[in-house]
């Protein structure tokens, strides 16, 4: 007996496959991703349901475009039961999609499964009719479409399962793409077993007056699908939901690091550090051991931070932090406060000597260079150690005297430790009082300058002045730069402050300059900290531009140690300034490199001889005069001026006048002055010059 295809239902067909396959591929997505057992199985049954309807379906919808020119009608019971093995087909599909392994073996397994039971839907479907005689099959077109099935379901499964994972880049256009070939398939194994199904002539339908074919596509067609977009934006909406609940979780994860450690480190910081000590503190006092707290910062990280740049000072942090990872024991912490200060929580310390073992173990390991940018860079930490319960029971009291110990190590020469002891935490004190007020003398002007005068070693008259720096706090009352300028230089509270004191020199002469006095050469330290800045000489240079101060009246010192730091870079500021109209001299020579060869590389205008050759002259006469008279000779031999220090005595400016010594400065001639009393010293040396000039001057006749 022969039929006819409608086309329309044909191609409603492959649509409801090509859907529901589409919606197979997104649900083993989302089932995928769910964690929870129970959630997991509902969507499991739910999209069993949900794609079992599609599959059964397209079926039915195959077999309507399928017309015979008998009436037809399908057995309710077996309908439903072809039904209920495509939603048990697509459970299983789902469960072979959705596991962590596929597999060589289990794939073909699952895809003869799978294509029996599609096979099996199909042909049921065909009982539901209840032909009389029975439909006669070809039997190679029905292997053919088992075996089309078969291929089908295992190609289907393997696209499934590697689509399953949401996080791949254009997954539903994959999807998509994925769908349309499994609904071909699908379609095609359909049509390939009904053309293996013959009616023979004069057959009956005996199930003609059951299910009713207009209702039964017209509510096929409807319901599939409703239940299949239903189903997809719950999906694609409990998808989202996760997708929001993961990113809000991931990013609640990534505060809580954040606010625990340190950005660039990855070490525990101060707060976690906290934490740890507080429990380590807990366990202490209840008599489970004691422990130590190393505090330590970087010796001259300062200076590699500002003349190389953060980018090296970052990884020389990064390289550190390793370091004493790799010197730490478990159960212990290394933390990052912050800068270049790190801390190490050392458990299970019996004695003070496991301590010290620790903090010559982190010693030892800074002695081999950094290497950063191909270039070795030789760091060392100053360690101080606090041991609880001996030297405080608190986090805040630990932290504190195992950071005064820091201090008294870097006192003893940098690069040891040191163990806390009390005289250390009045000095702690002493020390973060001497900060604050730093901090606001800066707005409060309670910084000053004293200017210690400079006299020409031929026949005594002023030759200029070096200004230095006061601090008079009304509490801790008048500090002396030899207690608040080498904490300024640690802290970094001496690059401020040294701007500030070209801007005071700039502004006291000019007021000189007002009240009618000759001008004067100004002589202002540079400390090693300022000369690391990159900006160093712009700023300079603007202040003199904001104050209308010429640059020639401006000599800066650099310590002979701060200068040999880095001979290149000094020789090049060096030339920068005197480019700039600034005079440059070098400060305490003899106290650092005492290397004579690299003086003529920097080419600067004077050599201050420091204050310890000068008392040579009298303590050590023969050698000592021998000495000085050298540097003088050499500095001569260069074009350099020479300036004495710590004149005090009539025999030192004696042999040092004897010796052609170009300045000298000291209390023997002049003790630092406040600006009125050097402004004072200044109007008499103006006055003896215009008498001078009026004793030189020709009579005027009289009239």
């Amino acid at each position: 007996m022969h039929g006819t295809y409608n086309f329309w239902l044909v191609a409603l067909s492959l649509a409801v496959a090509t859907l529901a396959s589409f919606t197979a591929l997104d649900l083993s997505g989302r089932i995928a991703s769910v964690v929870r057992r129970r959630q997991r199985q509902a969507w499991l049954i739910g999209g069993a349901g949900a794609m079992g309807v599609g599959i059964w379906s397209m079926h039915f919808i195959g077999v309507l475009a399928f017309s015979l020119p008998i009436p037809v009608g399908y057995d309710f019971a077996i309908t439903a039961c072809s039904l209920l093995i495509a939603i048990v087909v697509s459970y299983f599909a789902l469960r072979v999609i959705t596991h962590r392994d596929l597999g060589i073996r289990r794939l073909p397994v699952a895809a003869v499964l799978m294509g029996l039971g599609i096979v099996s839907m199909h042909y049921t479907g065909d009982a539901a009719m209840r032909m009389q005689p029975g439909i006669a099959y070809d039997p190679l077109l029905v292997a053919a479409s088992i075996a089309i099935a078969i291929v089908a379901s295992g190609a289907a499964l393997w696209m499934a399962h590697r689509l399953r994972s949401e996080e791949q880049e254009h997954v539903l256009v994959k999807r998509a793409a994925a769908s349309l070939v499994m609904g071909l398939a699908i379609t095609g194994m359909h049509y390939t077993a009904n053309a293996a199904a013959t009616v023979l002539p004069g057959s009956i339908c005996g199930a003609a007056g059951g299910v009713d074919l207009r209702w039964l596509g017209t509510t096929i067609a409807i319901f599939t699908f409703a239940i299949l977009i239903v189903t997809l934006m719950l999906s694609r909406f409990d998808a989202r939901t996760a997708f929001l609940v993961k990113s809000v979780s991931q990013l609640n994860g990534r505060i809580m690091h954040m606010a625990s450690f340190d950005a660039l480190t990855e070490l525990p910081n101060r707060r976690t550090l906290t934490e740890r000590m507080e429990r380590a503190i807990d366990l202490g006092k209840r008599g489970k051991g004691q422990f130590a707290v190393l505090f330590m910062d970087l010796d001259g990280f300062k200076t590699i931070n500002d003349s190389l740049g953060h980018t090296v000072g970052d990884e020389v942090l990064k390289a550190f932090a390793q370091r004493l990872i790799d010197c730490a024991s478990a159960g212990d912490t290394v933390a990052r406060l912050g800068g270049d200060e790190f801390v190490m929580l050392v458990l299970q310390v019996d004695m003070p000597g496991d301590a010290r073992r620790v903090a010559q173990a982190v010693l030892e390991r800074m002695h081999e260079s950094i290497w950063v940018e191909e270039q070795p860079l030789l760091v060392a930490p100053s360690v101080g150690i606090a041991l609880f319960p001996r030297d405080g029971d608190t986090v805040e009291t630990l932290l504190k005297n195992a950071d005064a110990a820091m201090y008294a190590a870097k006192r003893a020469g940098r690069g040891t430790c040191r163990f806390f002891e009390m005289d250390m935490s009045e000095e702690a004190t002493r020390t973060l009082q001497i900060q604050q007020a730093m901090r606001e003398a800066l707005d409060k002007d309670y910084f000053s300058l004293h200017f210690q005068p400079k006299f020409y070693g031929h026949d005594g008259a002023l030759a200029g002045a070096e200004a230095l720096l006061r601090l008079n706090h009304p509490t801790l009352g008048l500090l002396s730069p030899a207690e608040f300028i080498s904490i300024a230089e640690r802290n970094g509270q001496i690059v401020p402050i040294g701007y500030w004191v070209v801007r005071e020199a700039c502004r006291q002469i000019r007021r000189w300059q007002a009240q009618g006095f000759q001008p004067t050469k100004v002589a202002i330290n540079l400390s090693p900290r300022q000369l690391a800045q990159q900006d160093l000489l712009a700023k300079i240079v603007e202040i003199l531009r904001e104050e209308q101060v010429a640059g020639d009246q401006i000599m800066f010192e650099i310590t002979e140690t701060a200068a040999m730091h880095d001979v290149r870079r000094t020789a090049d500021m060096v030339r920068a300034f005197q480019h700039s109209g600034f005079e440059v001299a070098i400060d305490d020579f003899g106290t650092g490199y005492s290397s004579l060869a690299y003086l003529q590389r920097f080419r600067v205008r004077q050599l201050k001889i420091d204050r310890f050759f000068v008392d040579g002259l009298d303590k050590q006469s023969d050698e000592g005069t021998a000495i000085v008279s050298a540097i003088i000779a050499l500095a001569h031999s260069l074009g350099m001026d020479v300036v004495a220090e710590g004149v005090e005595t009539q025999s030192q400016w004696d042999k040092l006048k004897a010796l052609r010594c170009d300045e000298m400065q000291g209390f023997l001639l002049g003790r630092p002055l406040t600006p009125e009393a050097f402004g004072a010293l200044l109007g008499a040396r103006t006055g003896r010059a215009a008498r001078r000039t009026s004793a030189l001057a020709p009579i005027e006749p009289q009239a």
